[in-house]
């Protein structure tokens, strides 16, 4: 018997008001907000299909949600987005089918609904959003001031994190290449880039005007990242490895000298 295959739900990606970033800026703006259930055609389309004439050529729309934060135009990243289920209409294409298998391009889509714009972080999104808006702003000046309380024991933690790890835990910069792999492999790598950039604003936030060091700030950073992309693949990967994201050593108690 024949399997009925699957059908694919297409994606965008806009800042807060429903406008693609991309026809913002090249002065043709669509908004999806505007016109859901509606087909919209492209404003200025491009000839040479599917190659760039103008900043914005064509409709960019991905089937795997993890990499919909690609391309997009909007900088500097932000947070919220909104997330669009699209449908294209009429003749479509890609750049390149083999390198990029997830993505359509086309001059008519049908704007279907908004859903869920935490899925646009990848499958743990919701769980980004709680360490990026809950977390990292408590943890952060704690971070920041263990560094500046003892920079020279704090590297040698790190160097011993990064190298070796702890009992039952990955080498820290093992961890980070496994999670990098992860998101690759699942198609989020789109959702990892905007996460770690999150993080890192939100860092920079908790420690405005705190007077705390640079070095600390960079300390900071590197904790808040891997606490969030710990989250964004916390049900794929095992205790070995997001431990040593999370820095479980890092934070432990120095031992007492004897």
């Amino acid at each position: 018997m024949a399997r009925t295959p699957r059908p694919v739900t297409w994606y965008i990606a806009t800042p807060a008001d429903g406008i693609i970033e991309l026809s913002r800026l090249a002065g043709t703006r669509v908004n999806l907000a505007d016109n859901i259930g509606k087909v919209i055609d492209h404003p200025n389309p491009c000839h040479n299909k599917w190659f760039d004439e103008s900043d914005f050529s064509y409709f960019r729309m991905v089937k795997r949600v993890g990499e919909v934060l690609e391309d997009t135009g909007i900088w500097p990243v932000t947070w919220p987005v909104r997330l669009w289920i699209v449908e294209p209409v009429g003749e479509t294409g890609n750049w390149s089918p083999r390198y990029y298998p997830y993505r359509l391009l086309a001059h008519q889509i049908r704007v279907i609904e908004e859903t869920d714009a935490h899925r646009a972080l990848g499958a743990g999104g919701r769980e980004v959003l709680d360490v990026i808006h809950q977390q990292i702003p408590e943890r952060a000046a704690q971070w920041a001031a263990d560094w500046d309380a003892d920079p020279e024991s704090m590297r040698e933690r790190i160097r011993a994190w990064e190298q070796r790890g702890g009992r039952g835990r990955a080498s820290g910069r093992w961890a980070q290449e496994v999670a990098y792999a992860t998101s690759y492999a699942r198609r989020e790598s789109a959702a990892q880039r905007w996460v770690e950039h999150l993080a890192r604003d939100t860092v920079d936030r908790a420690l405005a005007e705190t007077g705390v060091s640079r070095a600390a700030c960079y300390y900071a950073y590197g904790r808040a990242t891997d606490l969030a992309v710990a989250a964004q693949h916390q049900t794929r990967l095992d205790a070995y490895v997001l431990d040593a994201l999370r820095g479980v050593d890092l934070d432990a108690p120095v031992p007492a000298a004897a």
